[in-house]
């Protein structure tokens, strides 16, 4: 647990990792100039970052939706943070898209301006919790902790890129109306991927064709992207990060419910205490459980 810290860096409050780390970009990043149709696509780790990037390139990019360029997701929506040394962001023809694990009080005052575009995924924080452990574990180079409950302690202390999923979510909820800002639950999304693409398409100002829509819906299922070369994330992080320590995909499972394979009922308990302390009185809701409704 202490090698995954050591590859952090903590940067205002927040966990970062250490080797992308552009601390000059960051520094300056409350001036960053906001276009009005700069589109953010804003996560805590392992909730749905990349399906969100897929679904907007196919919403934005006509040559994405038919496989006429060959260009991958994590570039047509670039991490904010973490690209900056790669991508000049100021010759970067509009619209612009970009994702980013960054919370509320780190991203540029100009989208305090309310034109620009904020998406926040969020997804219940067991099965982030699992995957991201699965994550740190594919991947040699992160150290991680070899227990669930040597995770579940530092995750629970906000001891991981993206620092506490409780701050960064109620940071983001409670700042709201500063934001040009529309929630999005992970669980929707898997229950009823066509409504939520309809939900982004009109908070996006796109109307989309019913074939566009079918296109989007079709290429953006989980079981299409994982097999996706631009869109599954495997060739960045071979890039970036290096090799995995075993065969299959990134993209592991991206079910509901996953947690129950995972944690014992002591841990089940446990976890449960910490989030009704931490959510008390919290008004969005959460699906735990794939034949379950919100709660």
């Amino acid at each position: 647990m202490e090698d995954l810290e050591r590859d952090l860096l903590k940067f205002k409050g927040f966990y970062f990792q250490h080797k992308a780390f552009d601390t000059g970009f960051l520094e300056n990043l409350d001036d960053f100039e906001i276009r009005d149709d700069d589109v953010f696509i804003v996560t805590y780790p392992k909730s749905g970052t990349i399906w969100c990037q897929q679904i907007l390139s196919l919403i934005y990019f006509r040559e994405h939706r038919k496989r006429t360029e060959n260009v991958e997701t994590s570039y047509r929506v670039p991490f904010l943070e973490y690209c900056s040394r790669h991508i000049d962001f100021g010759k970067t023809p509009s619209p612009r898209l970009f994702v980013t694990h960054l919370p509320y009080y780190l991203v540029p005052r100009g989208l305090k301006d309310k034109k620009a575009k904020i998406i926040y995924v969020y997804r219940n924080p067991k099965d982030v919790m699992c995957s991201y452990f699965h994550y740190l574990n594919t991947y040699p180079i992160f150290k991680a902790a070899d227990s669930i409950e040597a995770f579940m302690k530092q995750y629970l202390e906000g001891k991981v890129l993206g620092s506490l999923w409780f701050d960064h979510i109620r940071g983001w909820y409670k700042h709201r109306n500063y934001f040009n800002i529309q929630f999005m639950m992970y669980e929707e999304m898997k229950k009823d991927l066509r409504s939520s693409v309809l939900k982004l398409s009109k908070f996006l100002s796109k109307d989309l064709s019913e074939e566009t829509m079918d296109d989007v819906v079709r290429q953006a299922s989980f079981e299409n992207m994982k097999d996706d070369p631009l869109a599954n994330n495997e060739n960045m992080l071979y890039r970036h990060v290096g090799s995995k320590l075993q065969e299959g995909h990134f993209l592991r499972k991206g079910t509901i419910g996953d947690w129950k394979n995972h944690m014992t009922v002591e841990q089940n308990e446990r976890f449960d205490m910490i989030f009704q302390k931490q959510m008390k009185d919290f008004p969005l809701q959460f699906i735990w459980d794939v034949n379950k409704t919100q709660n």
